[in-house]
């Protein structure tokens, strides 16, 4: 916390307290997924027991603060931007049950608990993440227009960032590329789709919640690419660097699958350095905002100081 209060103690009186943060956005989206989805008992009650078992097995919820950080920033409320933060939840929790499929990363943890498909079996999981998805536009509906923002753009933000050129894309070719020598640029093709794509969504639909400008969508838009680049080779740098018990999931999977990552290619130093150097590139494109992104400031620094 002291990194982030000293990043944000050079602008703003008060250090920001972002385990309060995030605390109290994880507990107001939570309580919203809960109302948003049916309920466990609602027939037929095993695709909806698996599609709760994985939205709520205690993700941060970093996508979502992301979204109503953004929100703030621009000047909006949380009320307004919550469908739209809850919807881009919807779509990463579905992601991540197909993800561990034994077809795809063929993984049986997910933050400490057991996945999807080794609780509820593979069709079960695979039904999950396609609900999961189909949700989220459900959800996403639920967002109020703004004069600049129609259901429309909203829609094709989410198609897009989730589709097959952005974040399917990205699985694809991390699937292509296992076992495969790949270089720096083609990795970074994965990361940008199969991880960056939806933060940079999900900022970009609270900037949209609060009516924001053309300028400042793009500066969100900037912000979110570079720090959904710099959690993704965190990630790769985690996997190679924690155990299983501090990732929540199984440590060395990557190396194990022959995936290629930015430590095995670049090597570890120069991954934390290119980590570091793309948070600047995020930090500086909130400048537009005048101090009214501490939110997003502080959520930056937690996302690059994961391996420390």
């Amino acid at each position: 916390m002291s990194r982030t209060a000293t990043r944000a103690g050079a602008r703003h009186t008060q250090p920001f307290d972002l385990k309060q943060y995030l605390e109290m956005r994880s507990e107001a989206v939570n309580r919203a997924l809960d109302r948003f989805l049916p309920k466990e008992s609602t027939k037929p009650a095993t695709i909806h027991k698996a599609m709760r078992y994985s939205l709520f097995a205690g993700g941060k919820r970093m996508r979502p603060a992301l979204c109503l950080a953004a929100a703030e920033a621009c000047g909006g409320g949380e009320d307004a931007a919550m469908p739209l933060a809850c919807a881009v939840e919807c779509i990463h929790t579905y992601s991540l049950i197909h993800d561990d499929l034994p077809a795809m990363d063929n993984d049986d943890y997910r933050r400490g608990k057991l996945t999807n498909h080794k609780v509820f079996g593979e069709g079960i999981a695979i039904l999950a993440g396609d609900a999961l998805l189909t949700q989220a536009f459900e959800i996403a509906a639920k967002f109020r227009p703004t004069p600049r923002y129609a259901h429309q753009q909203v829609f094709r933000e989410l198609t897009r960032a989730s589709g097959s050129l952005q974040l399917i894309a990205g699985q694809v070719a991390d699937l292509e590329g296992e076992g495969k020598k790949l270089d720096a640029k083609e990795l970074r093709y994965i990361h940008e789709r199969k991880t960056s794509a939806l933060l940079c969504c999900s900022v970009r639909l609270g900037g949209m919640s609060a009516n924001c400008t053309t300028a400042q969508l793009n500066a969100l838009a900037d912000f979110g690419y570079n720090v959904g680049l710099a959690f993704q080779i965190i990630d790769d740098i985690l996997d190679i660097t924690q155990t299983s018990e501090q990732l929540g999931k199984t440590a060395g999977k990557d190396t194990a699958a022959q995936k290629a990552t930015y430590p095995s290619i670049v090597g570890l130093e120069k991954s934390r350095k290119i980590a570091r150097q793309l948070t600047e590139k995020a930090f500086n494109a909130l400048k537009t905002f005048r101090g009214k992104a501490q939110a997003l400031e502080a959520l930056a620094v937690y996302l690059l100081q994961r391996d420390r």
